[in-house]
């Protein structure tokens, strides 16, 4: 099985600062893209920021200049270094994965999964 676990997420004041990990584990044949969501009260989930597999980065224009998403394909992690947070900010973060898995030999499964989610409240 797949577990993805995120972490980072707590309060922090308008203008500070946070840094979301999150680590996939269990049985991967391969992690193609990974990406950041988030959900604020009474919102539908939205896309925040993805990385493919090469490297390539794409956000939403609310955190552009102000997020950053990296990942580590040696580790299976994925970070998202947030700067100059707002009060709009506030949500539940979720970390998602695009992996394949081998069940067989010679055949392969390709799903999304998804963390659990933390929570990032930015208030005075």
């Amino acid at each position: 099985q797949v577990q993805l676990v995120e972490s980072g997420g707590g309060l922090v004041q308008p203008g500070g600062s946070l840094r979301l990990s999150c680590a996939a584990s269990g049985s991967i044949f391969n992690i193609n893209g990974m990406g950041w969501y988030r959900q604020a009260p009474g919102k539908q989930r939205e896309l925040v920021a993805t990385i493919s597999s090469g490297g390539s980065t794409n956000y939403t224009d609310s955190v552009k200049g102000r997020f950053t998403i990296s990942r580590d394909s040696a580790k299976n992690t994925v970070d998202l270094q947030m700067d100059s947070l707002k009060p709009e900010d506030t949500a539940v973060y979720y970390c998602k994965a695009d992996i394949s898995r081998r069940i067989r030999p010679y055949t392969y499964r390709r799903d999304d999964y998804w963390g659990q989610g933390t929570q990032v409240t930015v208030s005075s």
